[in-house]
């Protein structure tokens, strides 16, 4: 909305200072002509804007010119309580912070909107490890964080899982981030990324650290989680579900099912889902018991009726022949 619009060119003038037409309109992904319009609305509104022209120009407000367009409305205020993180804060050594910065914006607020955010808080609560993470003990995450915010670089020796398991390496940090629960250090030369649960020993020296020009920790985070999802595509297996099998489905199973699942006569549904490695589908598939049936590839089909008919013969039951090849087989 245009309002909407025109309380954000005021407040990102009012906190970053002279802009451009062309940064604006970058900031708030709409044209250069839109901003021209904004500004001439802000004008006609009474607003102590000017704007300078040449390669140095851009717009500006009247010097001590503050507006209370800071003050937040029902849902910004909901939008804070509910964004803090507390565990994740308390782990970076900020808890303390955490708490005073959550008083000080309840203490700015109207008396009702201030309720109003109380009661929310009663009634949401956010856990972000999922119910099967393990505990992970990240002894030096607050001198990792500080490190960080300081522009540090660390000495560490880290634990990884290839030999040799216990290397030594220097750290230039870039960034901290938070997934699933668990801490991961984005940091060059590379950059790479190391989990902070996995440091078994950390010095922060007085070398100082630069983070590389046009760096973005946000868009370096989405290529790696991209690049280790590619990473686990091993391959595809062709399978028959059935309506329990396929609402069991979870992740990119579960999106591959959707995107080229096709049903067949009996009420199943046949498909190609992708898998990590024979030993991963093995034991994923496995769990979905007789809910599933795998077509390809024939080794990992010959691999589950093996461990079928090893725990048939366990419980005293005797299995159809895995040789048999199933009558709905193409």
């Amino acid at each position: 909305m245009k309002s909407s619009r025109l309380i954000s060119v005021l407040l990102l003038l009012q906190t970053r200072g002279r802009m451009t037409a062309a940064q604006l309109a970058e900031e708030l992904e709409v044209s250069v002509r839109t901003i021209y319009r904004d500004v001439e609305s802000l004008h006609a509104a009474g607003v102590p804007l000017y704007g300078d022209a040449g390669h140095a120009g851009g717009y500006q407000l009247l010097a001590g010119h503050r507006s209370r367009l800071t003050d937040l409305y029902t849902g910004e205020a909901e939008a804070l309580f509910l964004a803090g993180i507390p565990g994740a804060a308390a782990e970076l050594g900020l808890g303390g912070a955490f708490v005073d910065a959550q008083l000080k914006l309840r203490a700015s607020l109207p008396a009702p909107l201030r309720d109003h955010v109380d009661r929310l808080r009663s009634r949401f609560h956010i856990d972000a490890p999922g119910w099967y993470a393990e505990d992970t003990d990240a002894p030096f995450l607050p001198q990792v964080a500080e490190a960080v915010r300081a522009g540090r670089v660390l000495a560490v020796r880290y634990r990884r899982w290839r030999e040799p398991t216990d290397v030594d390496r220097r750290l230039e940090p870039y960034g901290l981030v938070l997934k699933a629960g668990r801490w991961y250090l984005v940091a060059g030369p590379g950059p790479r990324t190391y989990r902070v649960d996995q440091i078994l020993e950390l010095d922060v020296t007085e070398e100082e650290s630069a983070i590389p020009e046009g760096f973005s920790l946000t868009a370096y985070w989405a290529d790696h989680q991209a690049a280790f999802r590619v990473r686990l595509h091993g391959g595809d297996a062709v399978v028959r579900l059935s309506p329990d099998g396929a609402r069991r489905l979870t992740g990119e199973a579960a999106r591959a099912l959707a995107a080229n699942g096709s049903p067949e006569p009996d009420g199943w549904t046949r498909a190609t889902l992708p898998i990590e490695s024979l030993t991963h589908a093995h034991d994923t598939f496995l769990a979905l018991g007789a809910e599933i049936e795998v077509i390809e590839p024939a080794g990992l089909r010959a691999r589950i009726a093996e461990t079928v008919a090893r725990m048939a013969a366990r419980y005293g039951a005797t299995p159809p022949s895995p040789a048999t090849p199933p009558s709905r087989r193409p």
